[in-house]
């Protein structure tokens, strides 16, 4: 109603130009005693017709209430209009605007047009002709000042085509994932998901996040750009009414490969740039360090840079995309082996960050500058470095989901199997590679620390022998009752390697004492499940005397007990019953006995001790303790028989 009285109140008349060319043309001659609202416009129109009259809207005799304020039931005003409705807005023409201007497709005037008042007063407007007015009539028609052009005159469009503000423009790459870049920390593969297998409509469904964790270094919400059914392309050319619904999720598998190796690269750029290539970041810290914290990942930038494109390559030949195995198992049998590097460099790149942001400011504050920077997302450098072990220990998992949806006995299938193959094994050497440097270095650096004394030596540096757990017990004595830590002869120091158990005094932070030791077969290791002083027999040998130890709490003796277990004990697990459990953000180890997660990944938990879950990693069967709160249980029945399969795909073609 505020429209109407605006309208009707005689400040606002200059609201509508047209509105007050046709009333001051309509009142030149008026007749005396007659209504301008019944004037008769057939004249003008049409001659011929003189019954025909056209009354405009605005000067109708509800219009001509000015000032006055008309109820109308709130059901009806609702109800009779459609949800889609623009509402109505009165608009003030500028002096330069015409109403073909108004009405065009150009500028502003595009938006405007759908704000006309309402239809009556558009079709009574476009369809009176100012040009069929008398002569006395078109002396007297009122003009904006400065305009100088007729009403009615077209602008005239460039190369006979229609302006459309871009939009075909904009549609020659709408839809494609190229536009807007993603970090590959933010998003997560629907093949990682082992449900999707059997679940139809798992491509199209949104990921939900999880519960807020402030501990979440990267948080892994979204999918990996659109999906294959999504592209315009896809939608214009109608291939989703042509192909079967198992077609139509190979090809979502296969995009998805294409979709997360460009957003794995947006990722590595960002490190290259902004992180490696960073005067101020490198002046913090010496060549060397420099080297051990971003190793080869320029080599690695350039190989999944011509990864993607080959990729690419292939589907911009046809939507539906054949198959990519080929590429994969090329890259994977020939172009892949500077992920090993890497890989083994890992153990020197944590030592080395560990090293920086303790004990160097400088680092610390340039660090922190280029986090902050809008171009980093403000994600930590951690989670840029630890990209290509992510990503290299995923690329199974994606070709194992398109395995399991190509048809079988088809030259498609085996071809996947064959490049599943490939980079399997290639993953498999950058875990070993990865666990070589570290044992190796970690076997010198024990051997240097250890004095033998009057123990018999032998030789513990071995490529077959790692630690697994090391840590500092009490010794439980009957004449003290208790244990004191500050008394160095009343605890000793273990270290537990995959072979023998070595008892140690405590010289120095760096110096050990060696008291006794025994293969592994040969311990026995009990705890006393009554006592709550967190007691464990310990018996070296058949011949020997019984040691008692105690542990500082529950997890500690658990974590011990599991150790020499796991060290007897190797086999697999692949039991329905255990609960599964899925990374919601990466773990770094800090301990031998501790577990190594990326983000997705699945873990079979074997037990939980105080916020500590102790797991067998399902990608490789790698064992280890890790936080609670870093996985997720996953509750789905189908889900976990899913990913037993999995498991048992993966660990068959890697030989684990």
């Amino acid at each position: 109603m505020s429209h109407r009285n605006s309208y009707g109140s005689t400040g606002n008349q200059s609201l509508l130009l047209p509105e007050s060319r046709f009333s001051s043309a309509l009142q030149l001659e008026q007749p005396s005693g007659r209504s301008s609202s019944s004037i008769d416009l057939s004249r003008v129109d049409s001659p011929e017709d003189e019954q025909r009259t056209v009354v405009l809207s605005t000067q109708s005799e509800a219009a001509r209430k000015q000032g006055a304020r008309q109820l109308i039931p709130k059901n009806l005003a609702v109800s009779s209009r459609p949800k889609n409705r623009h509402h109505t807005t009165v608009v003030t023409l500028p002096p330069d605007l015409s109403w073909e201007d108004y009405d065009s497709d150009l500028g502003d005037g595009f938006s405007l047009r759908r704000n006309r008042r309402n239809k009556s007063y558009r079709a009574a407007v476009t369809s009176l002709n100012l040009d069929a007015l008398p002569s006395e009539l078109q002396t007297e028609v009122l003009s904006p000042v400065g305009e100088e052009k007729p009403v009615n005159q077209k602008q005239p469009q460039k190369s006979g085509r229609k302006k459309t503000l871009g939009r075909i423009r904009n549609r020659k790459h709408a839809g494609s994932f190229k536009d807007e870049p993603r970090f590959y920390q933010e998003i997560k593969e629907r093949g990682l998901n082992a449900s999707s297998l059997s679940t139809e409509d798992d491509e199209l469904s949104p990921t939900e996040p999880p519960e807020e964790d402030q501990g979440i270094v990267v948080k892994n919400y979204r999918a990996a750009y659109m999906t294959w059914s999504q592209l315009q392309q896809v939608k214009d050319l109608g291939i989703l009414d042509t192909i079967s619904p198992e077609e139509r999720k190979r090809q979502e598998a296969i995009f998805e490969i294409i979709t997360s190796e460009y957003s794995y690269l947006h990722s590595l750029s960002i490190l290259v740039t902004h992180f490696k290539e960073s005067a101020d970041l490198k002046k913090t810290m010496t060549t060397t360090e420099h080297h051990h914290l971003f190793s080869n990942i320029s080599v690695i930038q350039d190989v999944s840079k011509r990864f993607f494109e080959d990729l690419d390559r292939r589907h911009q030949k046809h939507p539906v995309i054949r198959d990519i195995s080929d590429i994969v198992n090329k890259y994977a049998t020939q172009h892949f082996q500077p992920y090993i590097v890497y890989c083994s460099n890992e153990t020197f790149q944590q030592r080395t960050l560990q090293k920086l942001q303790s004990n160097n400011q400088a680092f610390r504050e340039t660090l922190k500058q280029i986090e902050c920077s809008e171009a980093c997302g403000g994600l930590p450098m951690i989670s840029f470095l630890i990209l290509p072990m992510q990503r290299i220990t995923r690329l199974p998992l994606l070709l194992d989901t398109i395995c399991q949806k190509t048809p079988k006995e088809t030259a498609e299938y085996y071809a996947a199997c064959w490049a599943f193959k490939a980079i399997s094994k290639l993953v498999k050497c950058c875990n070993d590679g990865a666990r070589r440097m570290e044992r190796t270095e970690q076997m010198y650096t024990i051997q240097k620390q250890m004095e033998f004394g009057k123990i018999k030596h032998f030789p513990l540096v071995s490529s077959s022998r790692w630690l697994k757990k090391s840590g500092e017990l009490a010794v439980y004595t009957d004449d003290l009752s208790i244990f004191r830590k500050a008394i160095s002869i009343k605890s000793c120091y273990l270290f537990l390697f995959n072979d023998v158990l070595i008892i140690t005094r405590k010289k120095s932070e760096e110096s050990y004492v060696v008291l006794d030791y025994s293969t592994v077969d040969k311990v026995k290791m009990e705890e006393e499940t009554t006592d709550a002083k967190l007691h464990l027999k310990l018996l070296m040998s058949p011949s020997s005397e019984q040691t008692i130890l105690v542990a500082e709490s529950r997890l500690d003796r658990a974590r011990w007990i599991t150790a020499l277990h796991n060290v007897k004990k190797s086999e697999s697990i692949a039991n329905d019953d255990l609960p599964q459990y899925e990374a919601t953000k990466a773990y770094m180890p800090k301990a031998p006995d501790e577990l190594s997660l990326q983000q997705a990944e699945l873990v079979i938990v074997l037990q939980e001790v105080e916020g500590w879950c102790h797991g067998e990693r399902m990608r490789d069967g790698e064992r280890g303790w890790f936080p609670a709160n870093c996985a997720t249980q996953i509750t789905n029945r189908t889900a976990m028989e899913n990913n037993i399969q999995r498991m048992e795909r993966l660990r068959k073609e890697t030989d684990v």
